[in-house]
């Protein structure tokens, strides 16, 4: 049996339900990293190159933290999880695609790497050659890797449909592995909606966004988010631009937020972006002159290694204020 290190970070937001219950259904045991901190944040900070947005340094972060309690670090090779936008070309930003090498060359005593190519588009491999990859470099039995793919991309779908009912990534995360009752949003307040768009491991990592999340729902705010969403909602926003961006989760983040405005299912918007990310550059673009066109309060929360939480309650707190006035004024 081996143990395998999972770090808390970038798609460890959206696919954990899929990989962590793959593996352990094949026997082996998941070690994942804790919760964000100062000091993984400055353990990444040192060994990611300088020019890395902070979701990269995180990484390199949580995996360092990893290093010497796991036999394996599952690091996948995302290319692409499905054929969409302009010649079928949608595909992961270039630090994912690279982000095996940057983590094997940059930090020292590493355990190997499951770095298998996840490359989902036709012509591409399938979820069963992925998991008959992962299957045979952990020694197992493609009878046994059958099985664990089923149950693991069981546990996948109960995560997203918790998600769409209205739960945050990381109450829906937690109520698929602990058996914990499902926490929704309540509140005797919640007098306004507030869409919340990014990457998702920006806007679920309560460490980089300096408690977003937290002060939003403090300020008794109805959150959504576009992993709430359908892919056919957010698909269907597609039609909507004269050419797709070249991203998965770029993509996702502009359609969700294309739908609250459009849909008026949000009384504003606050885009999470990373700074010193080159795609993020242009979504965040996008989406304030499409909040411009639609009339919708839009503010955009540019976080980095330096982001305190002061200064994102300061501007939240003046942001809903804002929204408030307006709305008794009408």
């Amino acid at each position: 049996m081996y143990k395998v290190g999972i770090p808390r970070s970038l798609a460890y937001f959206v696919y954990l339900p899929l990989w962590k219950t793959f593996i352990t259904e094949l026997g082996h045991e998941v070690v994942e990293s804790p919760p964000t901190s100062r000091d993984i944040l400055d353990r990444g900070v040192k060994e990611a190159v300088n020019d890395a947005c902070i979701p990269i340094k995180l990484y390199h972060g949580h995996a360092a933290h990893l290093a010497g309690q796991c036999d394996l670090l599952f690091c996948p090779r995302l290319v692409s999880v499905r054929k969409h936008g302009d010649f079928g070309s949608e595909t992961f930003c270039p630090k994912f695609l690279g982000l095996p090498d940057m983590v094997r060359l940059g930090l020292k005593d590493l355990p190997p790497l499951l770095d298998t190519r996840i490359d989902l588009k036709p012509f591409g491999s399938g979820n069963w050659e992925v998991a008959r990859d992962i299957g045979q470099r952990l020694g197992n039995s493609m009878a046994r890797c059958r099985r664990a793919l089923r149950l693991g991309m069981a546990a996948q779908r109960s995560f997203r449909s918790l998600c769409q009912q209205g739960m945050l990534a990381d109450a829906a995360l937690e109520a698929v592995f602990n058996g914990v009752e499902p926490t929704r949003q309540t509140g005797t307040k919640q007098d306004i909606t507030i869409a919340v768009v990014g990457y998702p491991y920006a806007i679920y990592d309560p460490y980089i966004n300096a408690g977003l999340i937290k002060i939003l729902q403090q300020q008794g705010v109805k959150i959504v988010t576009q992993d709430m969403l359908s892919e056919r909602e957010l698909n269907r926003q597609n039609r909507k631009l004269p050419k797709t961006l070249f991203w998965y989760f770029s993509n996702r983040a502009v359609y969700g937020g294309l739908h609250f405005m459009s849909e008026g299912q949000a009384d504003g918007l606050i885009h999470v972006t990373a700074f010193a990310c080159g795609p993020d550059s242009m979504v965040d673009r996008l989406l304030e002159i499409e909040a411009k066109r639609h009339g919708t309060p839009y503010l955009p929360i540019a976080v980095d290694e330096h982001t305190g939480e002061a200064g994102v309650r300061t501007r939240v707190e003046a942001f809903l204020d804002m929204l408030r006035y307006q709305r008794r004024r009408r």
